[in-house]
């Protein structure tokens, strides 16, 4: 499919079909915060600080009209509209979290006073994901980022990611979201962390063992 409007590398080639896409600047990042969630489209201004209104307009008028994303009603809003990812936006999940992963360990002190936000932290935990690591019994991990939740659980040895609270969890965390971020790009360790009073962990202590084995973070 032809980029209408855009720069096409003119190459029969996936990656090159594919950059046409996604390659443009601040792209991937909107398909990040659609990844956590759909998203109104001032609140997609408020979280990419610097983007500008006319930049993310052209760039999700460029998804849609390619089927990554698309518009819905907001229920009980007749005006309201938001963004979602569409079934091959959702595709895009490996890849990101993958790049994602790839790219904690470019994060160093100097890039720590940027924005922050507790969801990204989230992102990168499900990024961290040593799949052969997955715990062998079912358990479920809460994880208090500011004034965000997220859980994880663990099923048959699949894992699960959601935002907010879990009913009954086998494991607490509770952090802010720059500790949370420094942990993933490996700045602090969780014990270090734990001992500065930055993370809190409610749970037993095979439960923590199986959870950060999972992370990769022993």
């Amino acid at each position: 499919m032809a980029v209408v409007g855009k720069r096409d590398y003119g190459q029969f080639c996936g990656l090159a079909a594919g950059m046409n896409v996604i390659g443009e600047r601040w792209t991937l990042l909107v398909i990040r915060e659609l990844l956590i969630g759909p998203s109104r489209f001032n609140e997609m201004i408020d979280n990419l600080p610097g983007i500008g209104p006319n930049l993310l307009a052209e760039r999700l008028k460029t998804l849609t009209e390619h089927g990554v994303i698309e518009q819905v009603p907001v229920p009980g809003d007749g005006r309201g509209k938001f963004y979602q990812l569409t079934e091959l936006g959702r595709q895009l999940s490996g890849p990101v979290l993958s790049l994602t992963r790839w790219g904690l360990s470019f994060l160093d002190e100097s890039a720590s006073t940027g924005v922050v936000r507790a969801e990204w932290g989230f992102l990168a935990i499900q990024a961290m994901v040593v799949e052969t690591e997955i715990p062998d019994i079912d358990e479920v991990y809460e994880f208090r980022v500011g004034d965000q939740a997220f859980t994880v659980a663990v099923k048959a040895g699949e894992v699960a990611f959601s935002r907010g609270q879990a009913e009954q969890p086998d494991l607490v965390i509770t952090s802010d979201p720059d500790t949370f971020v420094r942990i993933g790009a490996r700045l602090i360790t969780p014990f270090a962390a734990i001992a500065t009073g930055r993370v809190s962990i409610e749970g037993q202590p095979e439960a923590i063992q199986r959870c950060t084995r999972m992370l990769g973070l022993v």
